[in-house]
């Protein structure tokens, strides 16, 4: 028999999904299980109900889940970083563009990078702070999900081809135990247009999943990976469970997980 996740209280909707399939339901704390025995096109369920649905992996030991990293932007949080920064520079929509393209792979990250950071040459590093303060916001369910890892014990982390300015404060902020993203050149107070060090692309994130695995002493099976656009698809894939968080489509079809409605601790009902 196959479990789905049915994430949602709604019992009108969840006894409505149950009869369609006549499957039995079941009650949990946070959502409704149901138990059917083949596969089922959980994708036209999801945009018939507008829930969130998902068969219960059975390839992954959630007893054994020990490390959790996120992408950042449009993942973790509800904005893209470098649009808003770029709004400072009258060039959001321009930039915003270019963002888009790479989230769907259709650009290489890096050039896609390289092109964007320069247009915010010569911006007051202050916007950053004014970008952190007054636009980014945890997306929903985050908060839950990290403080719900941490009593488990799970180790979590943020992952980004965004900016260190944003990756370390949100760390800090919510209580993750790592953070790496690229690092936005100053000087004098302003912008120069470059980052400084490697960037931290698709292959890089790849390998950030790895080098903490090697730290902690456990395996890429034990990690839960979070993300939404192209980039994240590498990680995505070494991981022992992908989790497609209101993503792109090129990553929902290559996820484990997909949450395309509700936020971030829908992760949780994985675990009852």
């Amino acid at each position: 028999m196959k479990t789905i996740i049915l994430h949602s209280q709604d019992l009108e909707i969840a006894t409505q999904i149950a009869n369609k399939l006549g499957a039995a339901l079941k009650s949990k704390a946070t959502h409704f299980r149901l138990q059917v025995d083949h596969f089922l096109d959980l994708e036209a369920l999801r945009s018939q109900f507008e829930i969130d649905l998902n068969y219960l992996p059975e390839s992954f030991d959630f007893s054994k889940a020990a490390l959790f990293i996120s992408d950042m932007d449009s993942t973790l949080i509800n904005i893209e970083c470098i649009d808003e920064i770029a709004d400072f520079a009258n060039l959001k929509p321009q930039v915003a563009a270019i963002t888009e393209r790479a989230m769907q792979g259709e650009l290489d990250f890096d050039s896609s990078l390289f092109e964007r950071v320069a247009l915010l040459k010569g911006l007051d590093v202050a916007v950053l702070e004014q970008v952190y303060t007054q636009r980014l916001e945890v997306n929903p369910g985050g908060e839950a999900l990290i403080a719900f890892f941490k009593n488990k014990k799970i180790k979590s982390a943020v992952v980004s081809g965004g900016f260190t300015y944003f990756t370390n404060r949100l760390a800090e902020d919510i209580g993750l135990d790592h953070a790496r993203a690229n690092t936005l050149a100053q000087e004098d107070g302003r912008l120069t247009g470059v980052t400084q060090g490697a960037v931290i692309n698709a292959t890089a994130k790849a390998d950030f999943v790895h080098e903490l695995c090697k730290q902690y002493g456990i395996t890429a099976n034990q990690v839960i990976v979070a993300g939404d656009g192209a980039n994240d698809l590498q990680m995505m894939n070494v991981a022992g469970l992908s989790v497609a968080y209101h993503a792109k489509p090129a990553v929902i079809e290559q996820a484990n997980v997909v949450i395309n409605y509700g936020g971030l601790d829908k992760i949780i009902d994985l675990f009852d």
